[in-house]
């Protein structure tokens, strides 16, 4: 017999909605596997047991109350999980950071409130490293957040929390967010899809403070319909947000995209970045195979280059250093900062206002014109990461930040292009290495073009299903 966490979102919800389970039974499941499981994984930094049984109970009362069950909020009973980085009003939110502990905001991010809305139901927040920045998840306040595929390497980051808890089935699908691949990361890590979203698809009110525009929400989910179900009940503008994205044509879901045949595609195919990184030898056969694969679903698949050149690199560092040197951390607290942010923070000192502008404006540049060499061609096809899972202590083992830095670049070489140019790119699960770990590819859509692209991502899934791999940790 199939145990709850074997349901996708979408079929919880369609469960909750046919009285064939309570809210309170998969939110009571969830908590289970989390009690009993997650000192091993380390997804994480809160539990919100109480609260999540309170909203739990509602919802059972608002099941048995609704005359028709199409009424219904469209995810209503399913449990979620929200990144430490984002504000729930009365949960501790602590940055992943000692500096932040005892901070509890007193409102709730707009992504949190569009997602209560449809009725999920957050279970706690998830691990984050220090402020967001590094591409893995260890912190001076929790253990790390470590991926069940192996419970010796890291989940990646910085939602590694958030990756950790879908797939070792304690949420179906959880919120996170990305400035240099941190949703797709993770996805690749953890085996899962991770949709990265086009600048401004997903309101980040209302307080914002990225000054970089680099940062987007999206979600990590085991299936590419559960992940267009999150843009579906998440996407759409708040007022004054400066990057508002139109939404869908009147009738029209990203999840319906899923259903529909992308058609005969132009794709370009790319293992280049402009960081120089040695792609791992499985890593690569990975990205071959999907290219032949797209070929093989009928579309027309070529060779193209890197959308951003080397010099864009010290121009995303410097911006990275400032948004780090920006984060309002109390002067008395500055000590209990890890080595890699105070690293950060100390560059991004040194960077004048002139020079922060040149670099922004350096990279809009660089970014327009990567977008105009691309707009021939419906999606990209790259590798998510250079590099299968890495163990625990990796990118740290040397007590170097600035190492730790570059351990970072060269792992992750792919992913940052494209939150300088905002386009929406997804990590599909599809591959594994002779080892069992999970080997992630990415695709990368249009400016604004997450519904074509989840709809050639479905193709895919449906093409080579991932469905039936799971980690040891699932069974348990």
């Amino acid at each position: 017999m199939a145990e709850l966490h074997d349901l996708s979102a979408l079929e919880a919800a369609a469960a909750v909605r046919r009285r064939e389970v309570s809210p309170s039974e998969l939110v009571e499941h969830a908590l289970d596997r989390i009690a009993r499981l997650d000192e091993r994984v380390g997804s994480f930094v809160t539990v919100t047991a109480d609260a999540a049984r309170a909203q739990a109970r509602a919802a059972d009362q608002a099941v048995l109350a609704a005359p028709d069950a199409a009424q219904l909020p469209p995810l209503l009973g399913v449990p979620t999980a929200i990144k430490d980085l984002n504000m729930v009003a009365g949960v501790p939110t602590k940055l992943g950071s000692a500096a932040f502990a005892d901070f509890v905001p007193d409102y709730d991010d707009a992504v949190v409130e569009s997602l209560r809305a449809a009725g999920t139901i957050s279970v706690g927040k998830t691990a984050t490293p220090e402020l967001g920045l590094p591409c893995y998840t260890e912190t001076d306040i929790g253990p790390p957040a470590r991926t069940p595929w192996d419970l010796g390497r890291l989940a990646g980051g910085s939602s590694g929390g958030a990756g950790a808890a879908v797939a070792s089935g304690f949420v179906p699908i959880a919120q996170g967010s990305d400035g240099g691949g941190s949703i797709r990361i993770p996805a690749s890590v953890c085996g899962l899809v991770g949709l990265k979203t086009s600048r401004g698809r997903i309101s980040r009110g209302p307080i914002d403070l990225d000054a970089t525009r680099l940062s987007v929400l999206g979600p990590l989910a085991r299936t590419v319909r559960d992940a267009a179900a999150f843009l579906d009940v998440t996407a759409g503008p708040r007022l004054g947000d400066p990057d508002a994205r139109d939404a869908l044509p009147h009738g029209e879901s990203y999840a319906g995209w899923c259903d529909r045949d992308p058609g005969p595609l132009r794709l370009g195919r790319c293992a280049q970045s402009p960081i120089e990184a040695e792609l791992d030898p499985e890593v690569r056969a990975a990205w071959e195979h999907a290219s032949a694969l797209l070929a093989s679903l009928g579309h027309d698949v070529e060779d193209v280059a890197a959308p951003l050149p080397p010099q864009a690199v010290p121009h995303f560092e410097m911006v990275w250093s400032v948004s780090a040197a920006t984060a309002p951390v109390p002067p008395e607290r500055e000590r209990l900062l890890r080595p890699l942010t105070r690293h950060l923070r100390e560059r991004g000192r040194d960077v004048s206002g002139a020079q922060f502008a040149a670099a922004l404006g350096a990279l809009n540049v660089l970014a327009r014109r990567g977008i105009a060499a691309s707009a021939h061609l419906d999606a990209v096809l790259t590798p998510t990461l250079a590099l299968p899972p890495q163990p625990v202590g990796w990118f740290t083992s040397d007590d170097d930040p600035a190492a730790d830095f570059e351990r970072q670049k060269r792992f992750t070489p792919f992913t940052a292009m494209y939150n300088m140019t905002g386009q929406p790119a997804i990590s599909l699960p599809m591959y594994e290495t002779s080892g069992g770990l999970p080997i992630g590819v990415m695709l990368v859509g249009r400016p604004g073009g997450e519904a074509s692209l989840l709809a050639l991502a479905a193709q895919l899934e449906a093409a080579l299903p991932w469905a039936a791999r799971r980690p040891p940790i699932w069974t348990a």
